[in-house]
């Protein structure tokens, strides 16, 4: 007869102590902090956050939906927190979007057309912000539209940089 290793019940406490610990720290970033990872947001306080965040929707993308078209005027921003999405330009794939990076921020600051077809490749979760409710912000927070500029101003120094290499 074979012997049987059993685990102690101690260790397989010190275990079931853990699993809500590893879930926590493995728990999908909340709205603040997927917004504080983009260039856009970067800058902003805890607050100014926590405000952006309360005027953005979550939603979820069925695969294959043309989130924004090319030509179209741009009214909202999107950031990606599942799934990911193909972009084209004159019908031709230049891109592929993933968990955490976004679309549409210049959306937000000018009424101008889409540059570019975006579609869901995946069925996916985003984060939309759109140009009327952020106007309102930076109506109420005028210390948010310095740092959106300053931030804008930091990018396009990185794109000069780039283009100068």
């Amino acid at each position: 007869m074979e012997s049987v290793d059993y685990v102690p019940v101690p260790r397989l406490l010190r275990a079931r102590e853990l699993i809500p610990r590893y879930n926590k720290a493995m728990k999908a970033p909340t709205k603040e902090q997927a917004l504080k990872s983009t260039w856009l947001f970067s800058e902003c306080s805890a607050k100014e956050l926590r405000s952006i965040a309360g005027i953005a929707d979550e939603v979820t993308v069925p695969e294959g939906k043309v989130l924004v078209e090319q030509g179209a005027i741009g009214r909202e921003f999107y950031l990606i927190t599942s799934g990911s999405a193909s972009v084209k330009r004159n019908g031709r794939q230049v891109a592929t979007l993933k968990k955490g990076q976004h679309f549409g921020e210049l959306a937000l600051l000018d009424r101008r057309p889409r540059n570019a077809t975006v579609i869901s490749a995946t069925e996916m979760t985003v984060m939309v912000l759109g140009q009327r409710e952020f106007n309102g912000l930076i109506e109420t927070v005028p210390s948010l539209a310095r740092k959106l500029l300053a931030a804008m101003a930091g990018r396009v120094r990185d794109q000069d940089r780039k283009a100068v290499q």
